[in-house]
């Protein structure tokens, strides 16, 4: 097995606490394991710049969606006690999604549509369902920022939020394009029919439960106070407004902090974006991913070769060859997607260094986390500055790690 020298690792501190002095994150922590052991550990600059609170080990952060990759593992969970296929419509759970339309090739107006197939579970879990996201560029996406359809905190009812996105059309006939989207926040409510729970409860239940994770949930667990870190945008509007994304003034403008916070009690159970996690905790889900579904204390989540499906690429071939027009959390070329992240098919396409089969994916918050099934490595990457496009801080970070190897 190749290692991980510690002097080289050391690197990442100077580059970390260069991002602090920058004044482009606040502060951040990073953590490593290599085959089940912890090799690095580091924190620094503040989770608070208010109040001057340091970003700590126990800090809790928005992971945004990070979400997903737990959402798509709670689908796979029923999948495998055979109470649905990928197959299926997901009209079959949301029946607004019965008789489909999508928006023509060119459209101008939400209302230039032409019937199309219902999105199967499967489309909706690979992005290739023909949903969108309000910060993407198009007119389906113009009209989802119209009304503001992007399950935040204290946007209500999952259910109801669902049925909402199933009365506008779609971006494209579901299976020809790839577009970053709502979609796991959609199988987040299928989860909640197929289960007759609702999606905190499952995940309480079924993953964080298991897994130790009880630092995990939608809302800042009670009496977390400000270990709560704020969130932080250089984006002179809204933080998630990328087509209105414009700098100016303060590039650590404060956006939200646990001063009453939506996430402090959160009515909106998003499987896409809503969860709010410590460092430790989430590399207990990682690790989780990386061992083939096992927890650590022995209790298997999945079956491993459920795992291996799930992380291999299921595009006909990486994502930038699908045409996508959207925001993503990584880069397209040379980089497939599975279920529930992205996984590199050829890293010198995707010009980071990196193992062919390295599964990950990050938060609108800069988090970041992945695994490497080559060096038998889980990485974790927090952070909160809004939005994950402003630095490339990933790229940095994987090329550290990578430099790091000796033989």
């Amino acid at each position: 097995m190749k290692r991980l020298d510690e002097t080289r690792l050391n690197r990442i501190n100077t580059w970390m606490q260069r991002y602090v002095d920058e004044r482009k994150y606040a502060g951040s922590s990073l953590l490593i394991r290599q085959s089940a052991e912890e090799v690095y550990f580091n924190a620094v600059g503040s989770r608070n710049l208010v109040e001057n609170l340091p970003f700590t080990r126990d800090t809790l952060v928005r992971i945004y969606s990070m979400t997903k990759p737990v959402t798509s593992v709670a689908v796979m969970m029923l999948v495998e006690r055979g109470v649905f296929h990928l197959d299926a419509p997901v009209s079959d759970f949301i029946p607004g999604f019965s008789g489909m339309q999508a928006l023509v090739p060119g459209a101008e107006r939400i209302d230039q549509v032409t019937p199309c197939a219902t999105p199967t579970l499967h489309q909706l879990m690979t992005h290739t369902a023909g949903l969108s996201y309000p910060f993407n560029p198009g007119v389906l996406a113009a009209a989802m920022a119209e009304e503001d359809l992007l399950f935040k905190p204290n946007q209500g009812d999952l259910a109801a939020m669902a049925d909402r996105v199933a009365t506008y059309p779609l971006a494209f006939a579901p299976g020809i394009r790839w577009e970053y989207s709502v979609a796991i926040d959609i199988l987040g409510r299928v989860v909640e029919v197929a289960s007759g729970k609702s999606l905190g409860q499952f995940f309480a239940n079924e993953i964080l439960g298991p897994l130790g994770m009880s630092e995990t949930a939608f809302s800042v667990p009670v009496g977390a106070g400000d270990r709560f870190a704020s969130l932080y945008t250089p984006l002179a509007g809204d933080a998630m407004a990328l087509n209105d994304a414009h700098t100016g003034g303060d590039p650590l403008r404060l956006t939200d902090d646990y001063h009453g916070s939506p996430f402090l009690n959160a009515t909106m159970h998003s499987g896409g974006g809503g969860l709010i996690s410590t460092i430790d905790d989430y590399m207990l889900f990682v690790e989780m991913l990386r061992q083939g579904g096992v927890t650590a204390s022995g209790e298997r989540l999945l079956s491993s070769r459920t795992l291996d499906f799930m992380m291999r690429n299921h595009l006909p071939g990486d994502i930038a060859s699908m045409g996508p027009q959207s925001f993503a959390e990584q880069p397209m070329e040379g980089m497939g997607f599975g279920l529930g992240g992205a996984v590199v098919l050829d890293p010198a396409r995707a010009r980071t260094p990196g193992s062919v089969g390295d599964f990950s994916w990050g938060g609108m918050a800069s988090t970041f986390f992945w695994l490497d099934p080559v060096l038998d490595l889980s990485v974790v990457f927090f952070t909160q500055l809004s939005p994950s496009s402003s630095y490339p801080s990933r790229s940095e970070l994987k090329a550290l790690v990578h430099g790091a190897v000796t033989a």
